[in-house]
């Protein structure tokens, strides 16, 4: 038998039922009901409602890159460029990601070759304070990404000296130096299923490496503040915009040392910049916009790529402040496609000046 209290259940969900039922509009003409339509006929990826209110700016194109440059001589895959920094003498240096060659674009805008095609498979760059490039070299095999190294050149591209051989089976897709002669790289492996990314430090004999962050899914971008104290990592697996407090190089601050400051929608967060302010600048690939965070990483700004309405240029894969301005330059690609371009841009701050060790 059933007892006063199922029937009161029994009974409640049949008059709910019922109101459901009672509730469903009658068939009709589409005018006859409310629907859904699009807010705008843009072809450029949309920007969520939170970050549609930012300050934006739209770049201007500064430099195009076509497989027809003497540089690209032989390219046959897809152009995708990575990894800018500028040198002392304000050539900015960049990398070809997919054929591995490291190029250089002159304040003339003229573009030259460092380094030829190679399987290393080059992403990010920096410039060591003894003058040679620090080459990450993410890898590449038929299946996906392979183990890369991280290795360093002379200006000219000779004399390359591996650091971490492509044997110890690290994915190195971007790095940043600290103050002390060292650097830090990401380890772009894993997925959230299977997060075995993570960061880690080298120091500076060029051998020791000390993980900082691990059990991460697929970190990619990097930077670190002027004063060597904060790290700022981007996740793409999670969408995280992480911030690392450090007590030394290679200690995580006791206190609230770890925090997730942002979290991206449906944007594919890639490399990472700061400005001598403290700002944070990340790249949002496939989107073909740079968002801007203040130290705190609250968003505080957003630059755009003028071809973005076009549907075209969108991965916007990195950026890099020329030394001694605002000036930012940022590399997108038409890919997949055989044409990148540089953009310019003012920044909020000036570029970093690292803090003597």
């Amino acid at each position: 038998m059933l007892n006063a209290t199922r029937l009161l259940m029994i009974s409640a969900c049949t008059m709910c039922a019922g109101q459901a039922v009672a509730e469903v509009p009658s068939k009709g003409p589409p005018s006859s009901y409310p629907g859904l339509v699009y807010e705008t006929t843009s072809r450029a990826p949309a920007i969520p409602p939170s970050e549609k209110s930012l300050q934006t700016i739209v770049a201007e194109p500064w430099f195009t890159v076509t497989d027809k440059d003497p540089a690209l001589s032989g390219m046959d895959k897809d152009l995708f460029l990575e990894g800018p920094v500028f040198d002392r003498q304000g050539n900015l240096l960049f990398t070809e990601a997919f054929g591995g060659r490291v190029m250089r674009l002159s304040p003339d805008r003229k573009l030259t070759l460092i380094l030829p095609k190679s399987d290393a498979g080059s992403a990010g760059l920096a410039l060591h304070k003894n003058g040679r490039i620090l080459v990450a070299g993410v890898g590449h095999s038929e299946g996906g990404v392979a183990g890369g190294p991280v290795f360093s050149i002379r200006p000219d591209g000779s004399d390359k000296q591996v650091i971490i051989d492509p044997k110890a089976g690290y994915v190195p897709d971007d790095l940043v130096l600290d103050n002390e002669g060292g650097f830090y790289f990401t380890d772009f492996r894993g997925n959230n299923a299977n997060p075995i990314g993570g960061v880690y430090h080298v120091a500076a004999d060029m051998k020791t490496i000390t993980p900082i962050m691990t059990r991460m899914s697929m970190p990619n971008g990097i930077a670190l503040s002027s004063n060597g104290k904060t790290l700022w990592v981007g996740e793409v697996g999670t969408g995280y915009l992480h911030r690392i407090d450090l007590a030394t190089p290679t200690q995580i601050s006791p206190v609230v040392g770890t925090t997730i400051r942002y979290h991206f929608t449906g944007a594919t967060v890639d490399s990472l910049r700061v400005d001598a302010d403290g700002n944070v600048y990340a790249a949002l690939a496939g989107e073909g916009r740079i968002m801007a965070f203040n130290p705190k990483g609250v968003p505080i700004g957003q630059i755009l790529i003028p071809d973005r309405e076009r549907d075209e240029f969108l991965f916007t894969t990195s950026m890099a402040i020329k030394p001694d301005t605002r000036e930012l330059y940022i590399l997108s690609s038409n890919y997949p496609g055989r044409t990148a371009k540089i953009y310019r841009a003012g920044a909020f701050g000036k570029a970093p000046v690292p803090s003597a060790p």
